[in-house]
């Protein structure tokens, strides 16, 4: 049986779930996953995202990266046409908001990410598009 560090996609997400991230929340290179999941923005379905992200001044951080390819992914279109999501951590499923980082911030959270992820730095130079660096908040309690 393989296990999340083998999967992407849907496999990863499912097993995710299945397990509430013990098995998929750490993932290649020590890196942490959470799922987002977003309402499709011609479907209006949900769609969930396994994405690796890093803790930062209690929001989440998650890059639109996509490889590096010049097209966003499109949960990245889907949260424009909708901020409000949900975010899953291990266990912990709860709504959230997303933005895209400011100018201003966005140095400081893209080295963090980097840090987490090194080729998001090789991704940016393959595309003349800026990557962004997505923030989720958490809403309510």
């Amino acid at each position: 049986m393989s296990t999340a560090m083998d999967l992407h996609g849907d496999p990863h997400v499912a097993r995710y779930l299945e397990t509430n991230g013990e098995d998929g929340y750490v993932w290649r290179n020590g890196t942490t996953i959470l799922i987002l999941f977003t309402k499709g923005r011609k479907s209006g379905e949900q769609r969930s995202h396994a994405l690796i992200f890093r803790e930062h001044e209690g929001a989440y951080l998650v890059v639109a990266s996509k490889g590096g390819t010049d097209a966003p992914p499109a949960w990245f279109l889907n949260l424009q046409a909708d901020p409000d999501v949900e975010v899953q951590v291990k266990g912990d499923r709860f709504r959230a908001r997303a933005r895209v980082a400011t100018p201003e911030e966005k140095p400081v959270m893209w080295a963090e990410m980097a840090e987490v992820w090194p080729d998001y730095d090789e991704y940016q130079k393959k595309t003349s598009r800026e990557i962004p660096v997505v923030v989720l908040e958490r809403v309510g309690s």
